[in-house]
């Protein structure tokens, strides 16, 4: 079963992402770019999975999550959730 690509909002966070983000900064575009392409990959991102079972983690989140470790030269998935434990920027891309 594929998982919901949804923000969780701000249930335990008192940081808004959107406003400490630049105007300028290169992820605004990056983001947008990104998120038209999976958009359009929905119905085939529907295909693959079944309308039952536990909610997989959207592939969305996945490819978002891989671009950033690229963009970022991020050694390892592992690293990477790392960093966003630290840095609001990796954060900010998955809304």
């Amino acid at each position: 079963m594929r998982g919901a690509d949804e923000a969780s909002g701000s249930l335990f966070s008192y940081v808004d992402l959107e406003a400490r983000i630049p105007a300028g900064h290169p992820l605004r575009t990056i983001r947008q770019v990104v998120n038209k392409a999976l958009a359009s990959l929905d119905a085939a991102f529907d295909e693959l999975y079944t309308d039952f079972g536990r909610p997989s983690i959207p592939p969305e989140r996945l490819i978002r999550a891989s671009l950033l470790q690229l963009l970022y030269s991020v050694r390892s998935e592992r690293q990477l959730m790392e960093q966003m434990n630290h840095d609001l920027l990796l954060r900010w891309p998955r809304h």
